[in-house]
């Protein structure tokens, strides 16, 4: 019994100094740090701004046009004039300046509605925006739920080949101690030190494995990748999921069947502006301009003017050589190839949910089973201890039954982490991690 209370404790302190001493980390402040940090979050982020900020009548060219002219011109030429009386006029270095100035405006009133499709059609580039930034946050805090989850289990192997280490210290001292009493041979001793070595090179392989992923993860977060922390070692997967809600929610959140429903709105739209250009266009324009002249030469030496101008135009394509009908007919198989590829993304979709849903419901299986087989491994090593104690099991025995113990934990925890990264990936794919 003193030795099960021994082995007890073992656990308990076998956690590295170091891991204690370091900041312990959540996955939801993981995951707050990402949507803040991370540079294809903030860029994705940016592009939606941009799609906003376009979402304007003016970009439609709702609005009229106000500009601001002056033209000047200047020439100095040789000019020779016969008047009518018969009289000739000749002049060297002749002068002759002009400057025009005012403000025009210029509004397009009817363009077969074509600016109104385009409104509607900027406010889908702003959805677009939208779904790419969703589909980019659903992806980058998938990508830390899987390494944080990645990290648990490595930190658990950690500790259970820290765990070990100590055992095989300690067997490494009953060894010497059963040799100095004559009780036990060199090569027990020198088994039991080759063992130790083995459990510290594995330990040593793990840590580096370990700080990598670490590394790993804080350029996920998009901080100073010598930041030092732990992970909490609780998972907790959600064995409640059901497929068929699955499926429904994929069909309604997820964000690349959203893109393309949108592509196919974007399309029927472009359909619309191009169907306008069988309609007139209607442009009003005003201005009030100034107008002078200087010239050297001639009845008038200098002449000024001012006034408002205004008018209407209208146009109207009659024939383009067959353009408007090819641009309506490519338009129309644009607008078929968005609903075959809405249709592919639903099965795909429905495959991919089938997938993973069954990889889901195994992995479950599975971690309940290694969690079973971790407590069993754990209870034989505690009796194979208390045995190899008073020398009734061989090191060879002993040895089988620390690195099953060691081999129980890896399983159960990569189990549990199977299964916690089958939930996030159905719930990727259905759109609804919660983030």
């Amino acid at each position: 019994m003193k030795y099960k209370i021994f082995f007890q404790l073992l656990i308990l302190l076998a956690v590295p100094v170091a891991i204690q001493a370091q900041e312990v980390l959540k996955l939801e402040d993981a995951v707050s740090i990402a949507l803040k940090n991370n540079y294809d979050i903030r860029i994705a982020s940016n592009a939606g701004k941009i799609d906003s900020v376009g979402v304007s009548i003016a970009n439609a060219g709702m609005l009229p046009r106000l500009d601001a002219t002056l033209t000047q011109n200047n020439n100095i030429q040789y000019s020779k004039q016969t008047r009518s009386t018969g009289e000739v006029q000749e002049l060297n270095n002749a002068k002759n300046n002009s400057l025009n100035y005012g403000v025009t405006l210029g509004w397009t009133v009817f363009d077969g509605f074509k600016m109104f499709a385009r409104y509607d059609q900027l406010k889908e580039l702003r959805k677009q925006g939208d779904a790419e930034l969703k589909m980019t946050i659903l992806t980058k805090v998938s990508d830390v739920m899987t390494t944080y989850y990645d990290l648990v289990q490595q930190q658990q192997l950690l500790k259970a080949l820290d765990t070990t280490i100590v055992i095989s210290k300690q067997r490494l001292k009953t060894a010497e101690n059963r040799f100095t009493i004559g009780k036990a041979s060199k090569l027990e001793v020198l088994n039991a030190q080759v063992d130790m070595n083995t459990d510290a090179t594995t330990f040593l392989r793990q840590k580096e494995t370990y700080e990598n992923t670490k590394i790993q993860f804080n350029q996920i977060l998009a901080r100073d990748v010598s930041t030092n922390f732990t992970v909490l070692e609780t998972v907790e997967i959600d064995d409640k999921l059901v497929l068929s809600d699955l499926n429904d929610l994929a069909t309604k959140q997820n964000p690349q069947l959203q893109l393309i429903l949108i592509n196919k709105r974007i399309s029927e739209l472009d359909l619309k502006q191009i169907r306008a250009n069988r309609y007139p266009t209607i442009k009003l324009n005003t201005g009030y301009i100034f107008n002078e002249t200087q010239s050297s030469l001639g009845f008038t030496s200098q002449s000024s003017s001012r006034g408002l101008n205004y008018g209407v135009s209208a146009s109207l394509n009659i024939f383009n050589g067959f353009q408007q009908t090819r641009n309506e007919k490519i338009a129309k198989l644009q607008i078929e190839n968005s609903s075959i590829a809405i249709e592919k993304q639903i099965q795909m979709l429905n495959g991919q949910l089938a997938m993973a849903f069954q990889t889901y419901v195994t992995n479950i299986e599975l971690s309940k089973l290694e969690e079973n087989n971790e407590a069993i491994a754990k209870n034989n090593l505690e009796i194979t201890l208390d045995k190899f104690k008073i020398g009734t099991i061989t090191t060879l025995e002993f040895r089988s039954a620390q690195q099953n113990y060691v081999n129980a934990i890896a399983r159960n925890s990569s189990a549990k982490f199977q299964a916690k990264i089958s939930e996030v990936t159905l719930k990727e794919i259905a759109g609804n991690i919660k983030f």
